[in-house]
């Protein structure tokens, strides 16, 4: 299968111009099912950063959660209704779930409150996965805080690769790379190892988190995995090169 591959969207703080263009890839390539490594909805409401805080209270959680709806929503349609459509569990939106345990336990468990329910996957025919999901034989969909964290682009998905014994692909960090291991026998190799970080879609121009003059090594981009094979893609000046071809 050909698998596309979305990268980390930070809603509301995602790239739309990033956002859009992958759209149009995605409709223009026609993949055979699309993989998000999750951090889709940034929800910084009940992040533990704004606790106590202006942003605890800004009463836009909802708006965020039907805007993630949407670009999903978008994605799904650029798919095409009968493809698989899988997406990983993160540490951004877990925080719906920490925060009621945290702070309102006695709500805990209640159905419509459950991040699938609130950004209403089952309407669009995605699959949640809470664990690593390996979507075809040898290769495990991950978010990326499974493990230990690199500032080394693919490193963080390698770490995964040698817990795991598996091939990974990843987000979380926001780095777009490739790292190959194998493992061989009399002189063949017998098992070829895969860790891929799949770049982000967020507008990095919103993370003011992190300080004036401050910066990170973050890439705007997606991956493909083509007969088990991957391949990151990064976006540059807000195209994405592919297979001999332009699309902007």
């Amino acid at each position: 299968m050909r698998w596309v591959v979305l990268s980390d969207l930070q809603v509301p703080d995602h790239d739309k111009r990033a956002v859009d263009l992958v759209t149009r890839f995605i409709k223009a390539t026609k993949p055979d099912g699309l993989l998000c490594v999750g951090d889709e909805c940034d929800q910084p409401e009940p992040s533990r950063w704004n606790k106590g805080m202006a942003g605890e209270y800004a009463g836009t959680l909802q708006k965020n959660l039907d805007l993630t709806h949407d670009i999903l929503a978008d994605f799904r349609r650029a798919l095409g209704a009968d493809k698989p459509f899988h997406l990983m569990r993160s540490n951004h939106t877990d925080r719906i779930d920490t925060y009621i345990r945290r702070y309102a336990p006695a709500l805990h468990g209640l159905r419509d409150i459950e991040y699938t329910k609130l950004v209403r996957l089952e309407e669009l025919g995605i699959t949640w996965h809470r664990k690593p999901f390996s979507f075809e034989p040898g290769f495990l969909l991950a978010h990326g805080d499974e493990g230990s964290l690199s500032r080394i682009a693919a490193s963080t998905a390698m770490g995964l690769v040698r817990k795991w014994n598996y091939s990974v692909v990843c987000g979380h960090t926001h780095r777009l790379g490739l790292q190959h291991d194998h493992r061989a026998l009399n002189g063949r190799i017998t098992r070829h190892l895969w860790g891929m970080e799949v770049g982000c879609l967020m507008d990095m121009r919103k993370a003011d988190y992190l300080g004036p003059g401050m910066s990170a090594n973050w890439s705007l981009g997606i991956g493909v995995i083509d007969g088990g094979v991957p391949e990151p893609l990064p976006i540059v000046d807000y195209k994405i090169r592919y297979g001999g071809r332009v699309f902007e």
